[in-house]
């Protein structure tokens, strides 16, 4: 695809306002509205537009007097970087200074798709947001042509303001007023292409670095609603456990409590202040029933995902086998901020702020739980301190309508780390089983079937129609499979599930961070079986000249094959997904079995035009600590229905003693469209990591993480 939009176009309007506004519109699944030509010229009367709502499902740019530009978002930032993204799109088309570009969250709207994942943010506003940006940019000079009355081709815009030949010069608020009545723009309203770009491509810190790391930033519990109180909640020991009985006499007698309420999920203490509540619920006398699970622990959930995988059938005549099976725990997303939600419940209406990825369907839920029309919930979006899919799901907002409700009063939930790694999502474990046919040198055959825990439920909502699981889960049934990364003759799979009172959620990469860490390993052997190297075999193997690309740059950089001292080894993997791909290399250190550690990784991505260079980077290394961690050390036990892992302290993810002492990442040029980012990495990674692993100690790693 070249550097210019695709043939997908979408209607840009200009909507009825006292200062320049225009909106492009957006379908249901997030991406450019099929629709022709785009539309300058509002054929449409924008009081239509206004008075349908149908602002609701597009994205609105206005420029105000204080010449800013402000482009509320219907996504969420999680620290991804979206917002700096989208800010870059605008300031890029527009000609603005990234910091007039202001980048507010959306609160949930009565339409349109404002799901955030599938790493599908950048592409699905990679169109729109320049074509509002180039639209408004227009209207200014045209504006700005005719308060000079000069020709609008000899104008030129930059830093957010409109230039003279004769060195004139008028801020973009300044003529915003004027702008907003023109009708047809008398210079182009295309985005710029791709030759002339200045700010789409070039490294560029955050636009909430500073406020991040100075405290400016407001998560949900900096929020200071009024009369919004500090609640927690003492959850059961096992997961799905029940109050039997409590005695709150003690608790409600202490200084600064002002309600016990007995919930679904616990018993609720709302207090002064979250000491005031964290005293009162250790002085709750509550008696539990156990779980669905309490029989069950981590031996016996193998032994039921290993008996639900579906045989692989009869290899091909003639052909030699390589296969292997493979086993993943449970994963805590534990994001750094902990989940917390403010909200304020009357008889009539409910007001919620917290950080969702899905904020209509947080709405949805909410409003039935509360028993409320869903017009009458208001669903505030706030930033959020990591997600990694934890946030897809809405239970604590959930919990604190209900706590809310209850005590009559507005309340400020928040869950401990303890209640969020013990009795929150978590990736589902499962148990996998490849085979390799390979004949004549070649694989001619390649099955992979899989089974993992499922949690009974349906979706809805646009989590749905973007088709993604919010568990995690993969259905029974046939895979969904392409012809695959590598030409491996026939590429087939199955799978199946073993339901389980167990909260999952959808973890970063999804499937993809178990099932493509499985076959790179099997790649791995089948090049060993054929005396073969891993790197070698896999560029006569890839189908894609672009995964070949990635591959050559990481073997290039990381100089694979080098003499390595006993114990230490370099690792290789790669993945394609989200119209993007990825290649890892790893150098790993396993002179201490029971620490080994990572040294060096080298990443190279190809996802298409990279709107932030710098923000990709640190997403790649994001994922590179994923795959480290998910194969090294961190996991969940299940121990007779209880999550055993509470903090950081047993849930080993990888602290800065575990990154690696080098990393780089190499970003391909590309003119392509923005591919998917967020979690490509990670397969890559974590195949890496468990190849290097192999290599330097000579094992075949099955269950993972190795050290649990």
């Amino acid at each position: 695809m070249s550097g210019q939009l695709s043939r997908r176009k979408f209607v840009v309007y200009s909507l009825a306002a006292s200062t320049l506004t225009v909106a492009a519109s957006l379908d249901r699944d997030g991406a450019w509205a099929d629709a022709g030509e785009p539309d300058v010229s509002a054929s449409r009367r924008p009081s239509d537009v206004l008075a349908r709502g149908n602002d609701e499902e597009m994205l609105v740019l206005e420029v105000t007097a204080a010449n800013k530009v402000v482009v509320r978002l219907p996504r969420v930032e999680v620290g991804q970087g979206v917002t700096t993204a989208v800010a870059m799109l605008i300031a890029e088309d527009l000609d603005a200074r990234l910091v007039d570009v202001h980048i507010p969250l959306a609160d949930a709207r009565a339409k349109g798709n404002q799901y955030t994942g599938g790493s599908s943010s950048v592409s699905s506003l990679y169109g729109p947001a320049r074509e509002l940006a180039a639209l408004a940019r227009a209207k200014l000079v045209t504006a700005a042509a005719r308060r000079w009355h000069l020709p609008a081709r000899t104008l030129r815009t930059k830093d957010t303001r409109v230039f003279a030949p004769d060195g004139r010069s008028a801020t973009f608020g300044s003529l915003t007023a004027s702008a907003a009545g023109i009708r047809r723009p008398k210079v182009s309203t295309r985005p710029k292409p791709p030759s002339r770009h200045r700010v789409i491509g070039r490294p560029t810190t955050r636009i909430d670095a500073r406020d991040i790391v100075t405290g400016k930033a407001k998560y949900t519990g900096d929020l200071a609603v009024a009369g919004a109180k500090p609640t927690v909640v003492a959850r059961p020991p096992t997961l799905g456990g029940k109050v039997v009985s409590v005695d709150d006499r003690a608790a409600r007698a202490m200084p600064g409590v002002h309600a016990v309420v007995r919930i679904a999920g616990g018993v609720a203490v709302v207090a002064e202040s979250f000491h005031h509540a964290f005293k009162a619920k250790e002085a709750l006398r509550i008696k539990w029933s156990p779980g669905p699970l309490a029989a069950l622990s981590d031996a016996a959930i193998r032994a039921r995902l290993r008996a639900a995988v579906p045989r692989l059938g009869t290899p091909p005549r003639g052909s030699a086998q390589t296969q292997g099976e493979f086993e993943f725990a449970f994963v805590s997303h534990a994001p750094m901020e902990v989940l917390t939600a403010v909200a304020d419940v009357r008889a009539h209406r409910a007001e919620i702020w917290f950080s969702s990825q899905a904020p209509m369907d947080a709405r949805d839920g909410i409003a039935s739980a509360v028993g409320l029309p869903k017009s009458k919930v208001e669903v505030h979006v706030l930033r959020g301190g990591g997600s990694f899919g934890r946030r897809l799901n809405h239970d604590a907002a959930v919990e604190a309508a209900l706590i809310s409700k209850a005590a009559r009063r507005p309340v400020k939930l928040m869950w401990s780390r303890g209640d969020d790694i013990r009795h929150g999502r978590m990736r589902p474990a499962s148990h996998h089983r490849i085979r390799a046919s390979h004949a004549r040198g070649k694989v001619v055959a390649f099955v992979h079937s899989t089974a993992s825990v499922s949690e009974a439920g349906e979706r809805t909502g646009a989590s749905a129609q973007a088709g993604v699981r919010t568990d995690g889960a993969l259905a029974a049934g046939p895979l969904p499979r392409d012809p695959g990364l590598y030409d491996f003759g026939r590429v087939s799979g199955n799978s199946g599930s073993v339901e389980l009172a167990v909260p999952l959620g959808a973890w970063r990469s999804v499937d993809s961070g178990t099932m493509r860490t499985a076959e790179e390993i099997v790649v791995d052997e089948v090049a060993r079986a054929l005396g073969k190297d891993p790197v070698a075999f896999r560029r006569t193997s890839l189908r894609s000249k672009t995964v070949k690309a990635v591959l050559d740059k990481v073997a290039t950089a990381g100089q694979w094959g080098r003499a390595m001292p006993e114990g230490e080894a370099q690792g290789v993997a790669v993945h394609e997904e989200y119209g993007s791909c990825v290649a890892c290399l790893v150098e790993i250190d396993t002179t201490d079995p029971k620490s080994p550690r990572v040294t060096r990784v080298v990443m190279a991505a190809d996802v298409g035009t990279a709107v932030n260079p710098r923000g990709l980077q640190a997403q790649l290394m994001g994922t590179a600590i994923d795959g480290i961690s998910t194969v090294l050390q961190a996991g969940l036990h299940i121990d007779r229905g209880a999550v055993r892992e509470s903090s950081y302290a047993d849930f080993h993810y990888a602290r800065q003693r575990h990154a690696p002492l080098h990393f780089e990442a190499h970003i391909m040029p590309s003119r392509r469209q923005p591919g998917g980012a967020g979690e490509l990495g990670v397969p890559a990674a974590a195949g890496a990591v468990a190849n290097a692993y192999a290599r330097a100690t000579g094992s075949k790693p099955r269950r993972f993480p190795l050290n649990f």
